[in-house]
């Protein structure tokens, strides 16, 4: 064997190396996104091999669409967990898909919007006085389905919780990233163990098999109910933007540009809602886990995106997740719903909005009762209420109340 040979035989070598190291760092990403992404679908009912299969396609699409250069992973948005819950018992799973499909295209209009007038058209019409209250809506209104999924067995319910707790105040490195899926897990073998769980679900589906895909059906009511719940994460996406750029030490919101991630966001969650799965948003985990590996390379979530869609097509993991005992998922929700409210708290802190003034005071209490009290209004066959409602009359109040708040910090 010749040098040159030699030299080919180890550049191959550590070629290959280099891709089972992507490999491995691929399903790391999607480990540490995946308890938060299919949590979603089993609170509101959707398939969560449908929510794991537009989860890998929308990171897709949203990297194409950002030329392959943000390393983030789209998964299920918490954000509207209240408002498809309310969607599905007003206008079926379908109408509530519709509804979910212009979300995602509010995302685009503001994207466009953006493109053409800039960032400081945030900072102008949703301040902290407007989405740190609407955060909070989101959160609060979600709380009464944690308790009520909980105190059927406090007990299943304690030890997620406890678990999940410990894993983010004690918990290092990646452990700290996935307080989620360790609530979850220790909550379910301590299910299996008092004999909550029954397997007959999962020893009757198929290990492979396609997801249960469900398609919309056009509904201006459940547009109006669910597209102007979009505000809120919008701003959380502009604000996980800045974050993996300060990660990454590159600026994203330049290159390639705010309305391209927010874009991609959009497009992402309008075709997530073609296929019957919840809205997608950029998962803070997943920033955690880049910062903790110092993995910046983008292609590393294009793996896990790959690795979601092919895990979406392995029935008997759909079924073991369906058999997970409600109150796991109630002691884990406790938890979450509780931090998406503090999230709301926090952004009024930092950002400082003048109490004194009556205006941002009459602002913030008019979204929290509307969000919180589930306020309604309706005209003839259409209908917007809860946090949607909320949103809209927090913009439209921030603009025609005199002394506007413009500081808003991300």
């Amino acid at each position: 064997m010749n040098e040159k040979t030699v030299s080919k035989a180890v550049e191959d070598s550590t070629k290959n190396l280099n891709n089972i190291s992507k490999l491995i760092l691929g399903i790391q990403m999607l480990f540490v996104a995946f308890g938060a992404t299919v949590l979603v679908p089993l609170l509101t009912g959707l398939d969560p091999a449908v929510t794991l299969f537009t989860a890998g396609i929308g990171t897709l699409l949203f990297h194409w669409i950002t030329k392959r250069k943000v390393p983030v992973f789209l998964g299920s948005s918490f954000a509207f967990i209240a408002p498809i819950v309310g969607g599905i018992k007003l206008y079926g799973i379908p109408g509530a898909l519709c509804g979910l499909i212009a979300a995602g295209l509010v995302y685009v209009v503001v994207s466009m919007i953006i493109r053409k007038k800039g960032i400081k058209l945030i900072e102008k019409y949703f301040p902290a006085v407007v989405i740190g209250p609407v955060i909070i809506c989101i959160g609060l209104a979600l709380a009464p389905v944690g308790v009520d999924m909980a105190k059927n067995n406090w007990l299943l319910a304690g030890i997620s919780l406890l678990v999940a707790i410990a894993m983010v105040i004690f918990g290092k490195k990646t452990v700290k990233l996935v307080p989620i899926l360790g609530g979850i897990f220790v909550g379910y073998i301590t299910a299996i163990l008092l004999g909550k769980v029954d397997f007959m679900p999962v020893t009757q589906a198929a290990w492979f098999s396609v997801p249960n895909f469900v398609f919309p059906s056009f509904s201006w009511g459940a547009i109006l109910y669910l597209a102007p719940v979009a505000i809120a994460p919008i701003i959380e996406h502009i604000g996980d933007i800045y974050t993996i750029s300060e990660v990454t030490g590159k600026n994203f919101v330049e290159d390639p540009g705010i309305h391209r991630t927010l874009m991609g966001d959009g497009l992402a969650t309008a075709l997530a809602g073609f296929f019957g799965g919840p809205p997608n948003t950029t998962y803070s985990e997943v920033t955690g886990a880049v910062a903790l590996t110092k993995v910046y390379n983008p292609a590393i979530m294009r793996i896990a995106a790959l690795t979601a869609i092919v895990l979406a097509f392995f029935g008997k993991l759909g079924a073991v997740l369906k058999t997970i005992p409600q109150p796991v998922l109630g002691g884990i929700m406790m938890l979450l719903f509780g931090m998406i409210a503090a999230v709301g708290l926090r952004t009024l802190i930092q950002s400082k909005p003048d109490m004194g003034k009556s205006r941002n005071l009459v602002i913030i209490s008019i979204i929290l009762t509307i969000g919180i009290g589930g306020a309604s209004l309706s005209w003839g066959t259409f209908s917007i209420a809860g946090i949607g409602l909320a949103s809209i009359v927090g913009v439209l109040l921030n603009v025609i109340l005199p002394g506007r708040e413009e500081k808003l910090v991300i």
